[in-house]
């Protein structure tokens, strides 16, 4: 495990606040492939890319032994650490979850994502159910000493629409961010907050580097970087920029 070993050292590393690793998903080993082509300092998936390109509904739909295949041949196609979107775990239990980290890192990620919604109705998980989730991650990923990075994500901001985002929505995260880190998270990734200002207060009380996801509404780069994110995803944006051009392609074709 000496080379992922290092690779999860990289990817740790690249987790600074002020400086972002960019993420710009992909969904298969192609993609990979393209995207490290590019310039990608990492590979991180998309769960809901590679649901949908392989003919799945987002929500754990994909079987878990496919998301892993499609993961080994990911990590076959590049040199560069790979994380992987696990969703919640593919687990009704801690020890389930735990199951489910060890699968990822004998197919060679460095590191996941692990949120605190349930898959079928994304409703939220009590944040000490979801600690008790992520110590089993933690527990299992430690048993094989890679340094494997768990970005636990909130799915907070996705209770309510943007407008109502405010500062008690903030504390409401970083109270879960505290619990996420003493339970053995690395990160935390907070999707569907835009608003720059609420972003800046997150970054500045998060006990974890955080994770923002670009949107629609999403601040550039700069102002992300300028108020402390540690870490920008593109999540579905690649795959449906990818699936546009090939339909623009298409109909140029057949026209």
């Amino acid at each position: 495990m000496g080379d992922q070993t290092h690779k999860a050292e990289q990817f740790r590393a690249l987790h600074i606040p002020g400086k972002p690793l960019v993420l710009f998903n992909i969904w298969d080993a192609s993609g990979a492939k393209a995207v490290a082509a590019g310039g990608a300092k990492a590979i991180a998936t998309s769960s809901w890319s590679v649901a949908k390109a392989n003919g799945f509904a987002d929500g754990e739909r994909i079987p878990l032994a496919m998301a892993i295949q499609n993961l080994r041949w990911i990590v076959g196609a590049t040199d560069l650490p790979v994380t992987i979107d696990l969703e919640s775990g593919y687990g009704e239990t801690a020890e389930m979850v735990g199951e489910t980290i060890g699968l990822a890192i004998d197919a060679g990620a460095v590191g996941c994502n692990l949120e605190d919604s349930f898959p079928a109705s994304g409703k939220l998980r009590e944040t000490s159910e979801q600690a008790g989730r992520i110590r089993g991650a933690r527990q299992k990923a430690d048993a094989t000493s890679i340094g494997f990075f768990i970005n636990a994500r909130t799915d907070v901001f996705f209770q309510r629409p943007p407008e109502q985002h405010d500062d008690a929505v903030v504390a409401e995260v970083v109270t879960r961010a505290r619990a996420y880190a003493e339970a053995g998270a690395d990160g935390l990734f907070a999707p569907g907050l835009a608003d720059i200002a609420l972003i800046a207060r997150l970054a500045k009380a998060s006990p974890l580097p955080v994770n923002i996801m670009v949107g629609d509404a999403t601040p550039p780069l700069h102002a992300l970087a300028e108020h402390g994110v540690a870490r920008v995803s593109h999540g579905p944006r690649p795959y449906l920029i990818a699936m546009k051009t090939l339909e623009d392609a298409a109909r140029g074709a057949v026209a």
